[in-house]
């Protein structure tokens, strides 16, 4: 049973760069502090800060490419205005527990629901398009992304568990 995690032993990884030869991993001390949280789920902080980085670069993203689109569909601003408030939410949540159960759940639960909604706008924006997926070389690849939308509701998915973990010491 090499390289199994038993009681009382260090898991052994041999691919380990930071170890002390035998395998054994040398985390230093937040290191081994981040792993017991992480073992225990312990990850609200952590999942926070991960949905606040995720939502803006995101949101800058759809930003552009509905411009392209030139906002055609007053749905489309809805993730543009979400996701710099999704990210403030997040921000809160790694600084506030109260803010990790009330505000950035009620917006990840908004920005995931906005991220299925748009899987289904833009499927319907393909089957719209002349020929529909009956011409998919064409109106797949040059009508609206169909699986992009998801991941906005992956982000927001996100949220949701960091709200629903528990919180780092």
């Amino acid at each position: 049973m090499s390289g199994s995690r038993r009681r009382g032993r260090r898991m052994r990884l041999p691919f380990a760069s930071n170890s002390d030869g035998k395998g054994n991993l040398n985390l230093g001390r937040p290191g081994r502090r981040a792993l017991r949280n992480l073992r225990r789920g312990r990850v609200q902080r952590s999942l926070a800060a991960a949905t606040a980085a995720s939502a803006l670069p995101l949101g800058v993203e759809i930003y552009f490419e509905h411009f392209r689109g030139s906002f055609g569909d007053k749905w489309m601003w809805t993730p543009v205005v979400l996701s710099p408030a999704l990210t403030a939410a997040g921000v809160a949540a790694m600084r506030s527990e109260r803010a990790a159960r009330t505000w950035l759940p009620a917006l990840s639960a908004l920005y995931c629901l906005d991220g299925l909604i748009g899987v289904y706008t833009h499927v319907q924006g393909v089957r719209k398009r002349p020929g529909g997926f009956a011409e998919p070389l064409y109106n797949i690849v040059m009508g609206p992304p169909l699986l992009a939308p998801g991941s906005l509701a992956l982000v927001g998915g996100m949220g949701l568990v960091a709200a629903a973990a528990r919180r780092e010491r």
